[in-house]
């Protein structure tokens, strides 16, 4: 016989006002999307002295952005699915971990075979995360707050990109690090990094909550474990269209991102002819752009609401893709202009980003939130994220602005695509409980009292 208890948990955090233990999660779980950040900052600043150190071909640097996001594909199937049976805290510290040991290993890769399998293995660490951060984010924040929350605690990867674009320029000025090593370097201090944030992590998790009382209730059946067949019933029986939406916003923002991203210093570094060790005043501004987005546009998402905020900021970024994609074919860009245009398509993009990973976490049951997100984030990257990297490397290698265009082109018209689906298949979850959202599928007859 199934025993079926009744909590008032949901309500508890939905109630409670904004606190330390919330400030203290947001900054624990952005810590993630930071170490992610730095991540693929050091790639993208440090890819033309990776190039020299190890002997690559652009396209060879593509393939490695490549690998990094196959991995982070595989980790999040992985351990996304961990997530939901073993809890948030546990996979969110041993991804971690596998991070913090890839990283450091990458900056002994001794060729190709190496630097690639490396990449791989820390983005098994970082695709791990995502799944076990967004879902403790929108579990944990009241509803009410829950829109600027995410996408801040997204949106903080680009502090990450900041803090890499900055390294970049000590471990590439052979003044004080020698060239050999300066890329080297950089990968062993970033995964330093993740060791002694570790610790703090655990702690700041662990605070306990405040009990609250003459709250509803919900009832739910306890024990029913959670089939894979549960979880395809859900994502293509129960919520199809739910189910269509995820798959195109996750895909045409990782193809957009981390195809323009990964390559972004080489462009800099081939068509406009900027120093290697100055890759990182470029790609500052750049990231500054993109954190910006989120923050400031974060509250609209809540006011104005999500349909209405993900169409507009997917259509804008789409749009502006296309036509500096354009400029850049004419040759009417400059190195500053190019930095200035991609600041301003990705402001946009940032905020419409980060607001997908709250869409597909909102939008499904908490008996498989994180492995949901997981599979999301795994089947949009395998389709956008893993060809974007591999296809602007080779494009680049065209040294043609014309074959570079058309890969602008291709991510704009994507993004466009993602805006019209949020207009056409978008779900009014500002401010709403997640369990009116998406009842659980452990909930039992009664469940309010």
């Amino acid at each position: 016989m199934t025993r079926v208890v009744a909590t008032a948990i949901p309500a508890r955090l939905d109630r409670l006002p904004w606190s330390r233990f919330h400030s203290m999660v947001v900054a624990a779980l952005g810590i993630t999307w930071i170490l992610d950040g730095l991540e693929v900052t050091l790639v993208g600043s440090l890819s033309p002295a990776i190039k020299g150190g190890l002997a690559l071909s652009d396209t060879q640097i593509g393939f490695a952005g490549s690998a990094y996001i196959l991995g982070a594909v595989m980790g999040a199937l992985l351990f996304g699915r961990m997530t939901d049976h073993f809890g948030r805290r546990k996979l969110f510290t041993l991804t971690v971990v596998v991070y913090l040991l890839a990283t450091i290993a990458t900056g002994f890769s001794w060729d190709f075979a190496s630097f690639l399998a490396f990449r791989f293995l820390t983005g098994a660490g970082i695709g791990g995360e995502y799944g076990a951060v967004n879902s403790a984010i929108q579990e944990l924040i009241p509803a009410r707050r829950r829109g600027v929350t995410d996408l801040a605690v997204n949106g903080s990867f680009w502090l990450g990109a900041a803090m890499g674009a900055m390294g970049s320029l000590i471990v590439l000025d052979p003044q004080i690090v020698p060239q050999a090593w300066g890329w080297r370097l950089a990968f062993v201090i970033g995964g330093m990094l993740a060791a002694a944030i570790e610790a703090r992590v655990e702690r700041d998790l662990a605070q306990p909550l405040a009990p609250l009382c003459d709250l509803p209730t919900i009832r739910l059946a306890v024990g029913r474990i959670t089939s894979w067949r549960d979880i395809g019933r859900t994502l293509f029986v129960v919520h199809p269209r739910r189910t269509v939406l995820g798959v195109v916003l996750m895909a045409t923002q990782a193809f957009c991102y981390n195809a323009i991203f990964f390559t972004y210093a080489l462009i800099l570094t081939r068509f406009y002819g900027v120093a290697a060790g100055s890759i990182g005043w470029f790609m500052l501004p750049f990231a500054l752009g993109n954190v910006s987005g989120p923050l400031i546009l974060g509250p609209l998402f809540d006011s104005l609401g999500r349909r209405t905020m993900i169409a507009a900021t997917y259509g804008l970024a789409g749009a502006l893709l296309c036509v500096t994609g354009w400029m850049f074919a004419q040759g009417w860009l400059t190195a500053t202009t190019q930095t200035l245009a991609w600041c301003v398509i990705f402001f946009f993009a940032s905020a419409g980003a980060s607001a997908a990973y709250l869409t597909v976490g909102e939008l499904f049951p908490l008996e498989t939130r994180a492995v949901t997100i997981s599979l999301f984030y795994a089947f949009g990257t395998l389709l956008g994220g893993v060809a974007g990297p591999a296809l602007f490397g080779a494009l680049i290698d065209s040294g043609a602005r014309v074959q570079i265009f058309w890969g602008y082109l291709l991510g704009g018209g994507l993004m466009l695509l993602a805006a019209l689906a949020a207009l056409a298949l978008g779900v009014r979850a500002e401010r709403r409980p997640l369990e009116e959202i998406a009842p659980p599928l452990s909930l039992a007859s009664g469940d309010a009292s």
